[in-house]
């Protein structure tokens, strides 16, 4: 599991270098498997409509549930590795 942590650790520098901003569904995916990586399973109420934003970082992660903390870190770092490729 220490390589896992390193990876992810690795890779939460590695999306700050990003040469190219990610499409907002990538965004959202990152955001999500990052939560869902470092704090599990979405807890409290779901955003009002009003707020966009919040509401669907909400629903990213929300949809994540379940999924173990080891699976959403290797997500997150496949998913760094493949935008750092294109």
């Amino acid at each position: 599991m220490p390589q896992l942590d390193q990876a992810f650790a690795d890779a939460q520098e590695n999306v700050n270098k990003l040469t190219s901003r990610p499409d907002n569904d990538q965004l959202l995916q990152l955001y999500a498997l990052f939560k869902q990586g470092s704090k599990g399973d979405v807890e409290g109420k779901r955003p009002g409509r009003l707020d966009m934003v919040k509401r669907a970082k909400y629903d990213a992660w929300a949809k994540l549930a379940g999924t173990s903390s080891a699976d959403a870190k290797q997500g997150y770092v496949d998913l760094v590795a493949r935008l750092t490729q294109g």
